[in-house]
Parts: structure tokens; C-alpha cells; sequence
């Protein structure tokens, strides 16, 4: 079983490709040793990588800007998450809120840890 540290993006996606050929071993067999260890250095990683402040400092739609800024993802993908680019440009500008369905979606995707996105956030209120 060859297990590494996750110090990148590329370490993270074959972390969780990993995982999910792992996913339902039985207990006490390699394999579920091996998941043990990959979702704890999972863990870690997205806890460096994604910090959960709770100063209040940023929200769920701070968020997906990161991840479209900084991750590599655009607008339109999450028009596809959403079912339109109009839905995607709401809940960005702030003007509709996520719901269960759309954080699930975004969570498993785009491989961002819900409850950063299941948080309260201010919406916009239309002039």
C-alpha cells in the first residue's frame, strides 16, 4: 500500500479517486485500512487548504468565487451544476439562495467540503 503526503490539487483528485475504489471495504481488511488513512490525510489537506473560520469572515457564496477564481472552475460549470447560467449568476450576485440540492452538487463535483457551503449568508433583496 503506497500512501503519500497531499501537498497539491493533483495529490487531492488521486486522493479521492483512491477513496471512492476504496469506498465499502470490509472492515479490517487492507483495503479499509487504506480508506482510513487516505480520508485522514484528506482531512488534513482540506483543512489547510480550506480553513473553516468561524470569525464569520467569508460565506458560502464567497466560496464558489474562490473556487472560480482560484480553483479553475467557471461560471458556466456551475450553470450546469444548476440547470442554467441565469441560476448560476443569481446565486452569485446574491439574489437567490443555495439550496440542499445545489451544495450537494457543487460539494461532490467540484470536491468542496459542504459545510462550507451550507452556511447563512445575506441575500440581496430586489429594488
Amino acid at each position: 500500500m503506497e500512501i503519500r503526503p497531499i501537498r497539491n490539487e493533483s495529490d487531492h483528485k488521486a486522493a479521492l479517486a483512491e477513496i471512492d475504489a476504496c469506498w465499502g471495504a470490509a472492515e479490517g481488511t487492507e483495503k479499509a485500512d487504506k480508506l482510513d488513512v487516505l480520508l485522514a490525510l484528506v482531512d488534513i489537506y482540506e483543512a489547510k487548504r480550506w480553513p473553516i473560520e468561524t470569525d464569520g469572515s467569508f460565506d458560502p457564496i464567497d466560496v464558489l468565487n474562490y473556487a472560480i477564481e482560484e480553483l479553475g472552475h467557471t461560471q458556466a460549470e456551475l450553470g450546469e451544476l444548476f440547470g442554467s447560467r441565469s441560476r448560476a449568476s443569481e446565486i452569485l450576485s446574491r439574489r437567490r439562495a443555495l439550496t440542499v440540492d445545489m451544495i450537494h452538487k457543487v460539494s461532490e463535483t467540484w470536491k468542496i467540503p459542504a459545510d462550507l457551503l451550507v452556511r447563512p449568508y445575506r441575500i440581496e433583496r430586489a429594488a
